[in-house]
This record gives structure tokens, C-alpha cells and sequence, in this order.
């Protein structure tokens, strides 16, 4: 498998600017106080169907021949990399078949459907989707693009690090000591650790992961692809990987500097802050780098960081429960005013070469 590089990102955010939105960094002063820094938020919530996702999918099938696209792609995802397959899928005329887990949030199997795609349901603890999925392909002669293991989708994942770094004011950019991302594959920050390295190698880049799905964090410390146990639950269901993806893990066992954990209430508090305080409704995957940096576990030494929000799809039950829950006391300069402003164009490791 080919491994991408930062020449790979740069072509890949050409290829996808037409299809996908430049989503805007945010800041918010009651977080700068919080966090004793500057913070600033990639607010890919608001992407083209609710996540990074978009990104990889349109690189990946722009990169096909007609007579693949005539052929059709399957994809295995716990929702967001499904849905935005089909989006692209759909945009690009090209028939999509996405194996996700029958207890993947509704929202996420009525979307992938809304946009045209066929559906397969599996067990998430009795099959396996890849075994599945080249079943499909099989029978399809379709292509296959996995969500972590393709080096067109991890060169456009890292188009989230280079837009960020371009938005950046010049202040801003010279005083980034922080890049952190959430991962479950680990391609989101496999893709963003090549952009980074390129242009800002001395920067610190960490992955957040939930408890229980933590096997980037025991990967790195073994040296080998951990696997997470199948009893294993969390509120973050884009997140909840077997074991790191073989490609994504191969670049961030050289280019991640720390990989944390946060809990599940850790994580819940992160979506109420982001509704409260940023007026942002983020899936508690897409929010477990801001809970790490809320909940202390992401220390930025007076630093300017860089937090990726990296999608936006919760199911509504989800979070008017999750609204009904009461946070600790948090301590927020009240003269702080929370003034969201856009702006446009626990494991430490040693970087290995």
C-alpha cells in the first residue's frame, strides 16, 4: 500500500475544493481562559455531511477510471465515512454499497440511504466488515474504499491541518505549540500529522481517543496494532475502531507525539459546552479533543493550540439527554464574553524517523 505524502495532501485539497466546504477556525474567549491559552477550533461539524469525512471520500473516488465508477464502490463505516461516500457517490454518479453495523445510529444508516447508497447491516461483535465487504466486491467488481486503510483518503484528511495552518493568523501560526485531533482509525490524524511535519515539525501533535477504544494510546506503547475488547462501549460511536487501520498507524507511530483517552462523561460535557459556549452541535466523537483540553488532560504550556471538531452527526434523543445531565462547577471568567469569531483564507512518544 502506497503511503502518501505532504505532496499528496497539497494535490488533494485541489482536487476536492470544488465539492467540499472550507470550513472556518473559531475562537472563544471563555475557552482561551479555560485552556490559559489561545484555542483555536476547525469547526468541520459544519462540513459537507457533517464531517471530515467528505474530504477523503471525494479524493477517493475523483481518483477512479470511468470504468470504475461504472463498476460502483463499497465501503465499511460506523456512519460518517458511509454517509459521505454516498454523498460523493451520489454527486459523481457512481453506485455505492456501504456495510455498516446494525446498531450504528439511525441518523447516520437514514443519510447514506437518503443519499442513494445500499445499506448492509452487520454484528459489529459477531462479523466482520471486511470479510463482508470483500464478499461485495466480488460479486460487485467493485472498488473498495475503507475509511482509513486508502492513500487518497488520508492525503485528503490531512486538507483539515493545511487549511487550518493557512487560516492561522501569522501571530498565531509562530506560537502554535498544539495540534489535536480525535481518532478511531487514526487516518483523520495520520493525514494531518503529513501536512504538519512539512510545515511545522516541531509542532506537538496528539491524537484523543474514548476509554475503552483506546488502542491508539496501548499501539504506541506496544509498538504493535493493539485491538480493543469486544465488550468494550462508548458514547462516541465514530470512534469505535477494532484496532488502529494498518496505513494511518504506520505514519502516526512516526509523527504523534501523545495519544489520550477521555471518558465518556468527559466527552459529554464537551457537548454541551460546544452547544453552550460555541453554538456548535458536535457528535460526541467529533468532540473528544476539546474534552481532553476541558477536562485537563491536554496541556498547552501557554501555547497557541489547534483543536479539530471533527463532525457534527449526533442523533437527537442522544443529545437532548445528554442536555438533561449536569455538569460540575466549571470555573469561567465572567467577564470573559464568549464571542465565536471565524476566521478564513495518557502517552508521550518520541517521534521516530
Amino acid at each position: 500500500m502506497r503511503v502518501p505524502d505532504f505532496d499528496d495532501v497539497r494535490a488533494a485539497l485541489e482536487r476536492i475544493r470544488p465539492h467540499v466546504v472550507l470550513t472556518p477556525l473559531i475562537r472563544s474567549a471563555a475557552l482561551d481562559h479555560i485552556a490559559g491559552a489561545p484555542v483555536w477550533i476547525k469547526a468541520e461539524n459544519l462540513q459537507v455531511t457533517g464531517s471530515f469525512k467528505a474530504r477523503g471520500a471525494f479524493n477517493a473516488l475523483l481518483g477512479l477510471n470511468e470504468t470504475e465508477r461504472q463498476r460502483g464502490v463499497v465501503a465499511y463505516s460506523t456512519g460518517n465515512h458511509g454517509q459521505a461516500i454516498a454523498w460523493a457517490a451520489r454527486r459523481l454518479g457512481v453506485p455505492a454499497t456501504i456495510v455498516m453495523p446494525a446498531d450504528a445510529p439511525r441518523n447516520k444508516m437514514a443519510r447514506a440511504l437518503a443519499h442513494g447508497a445500499r445499506v448492509v447491516h452487520y454484528d459489529r461483535r459477531r462479523e466482520s466488515r471486511e470479510a463482508i465487504g470483500m464478499r461485495l466486491l466480488q460479486e460487485s467488481g467493485g472498488t473498495l474504499i475503507p475509511p482509513g486503510d486508502h492513500p487518497d483518503v488520508l492525503a485528503a484528511q490531512g486538507t483539515v491541518a493545511l487549511e487550518a495552518l493557512d487560516a492561522l493568523t501569522p501571530v498565531a501560526r509562530a506560537n502554535l505549540g498544539t495540534f489535536a485531533a480525535p481518532c478511531g482509525g487514526g487516518g483523520l490524524v495520520a493525514g494531518c500529522g503529513l501536512a504538519l511535519d512539512a510545515l511545522l515539525p516541531n509542532l506537538r501533535v496528539v491524537a484523543v481517543e474514548p476509554c475503552g477504544f483506546d488502542d491508539t494510546v496501548r499501539s504506541l506503547a506496544s509498538g504493535t496494532r493493539e485491538v480493543n475488547a469486544p465488550t468494550a462501549v462508548t458514547l462516541a460511536d465514530a470512534l469505535q475502531a477494532v484496532t488502529p487501520a494498518q496505513l494511518p498507524f504506520e505514519i502516526n507511530r512516526h509523527f504523534l507525539d501523545e495519544a489520550l483517552a477521555v471518558t465518556d462523561a468527559e466527552i459529554s460535557h464537551a457537548i454541551r459546552f460546544a452547544l453552550t459556549e460555541l453554538g456548535m452541535v458536535v457528535e460526541p466523537g467529533g468532540a473528544v479533543a476539546l474534552a481532553a483540553l476541558l477536562a485537563g488532560r491536554l496541556q498547552l504550556g501557554g501555547k497557541d493550540a489547534l483543536i479539530v471538531l471533527s463532525g457534527g452527526n449526533i442523533d437527537m434523543p442522544l443529545l437532548a439527554r445528554l442536555l438533561q445531565e449536569n455538569d460540575a462547577t466549571i470555573e469561567i471568567d465572567p467577564d470573559a464574553a464568549v464571542e465565536p469569531s471565524p476566521v478564513t483564507p495518557s502517552l508521550n512518544t518520541t517521534r521516530t524517523p
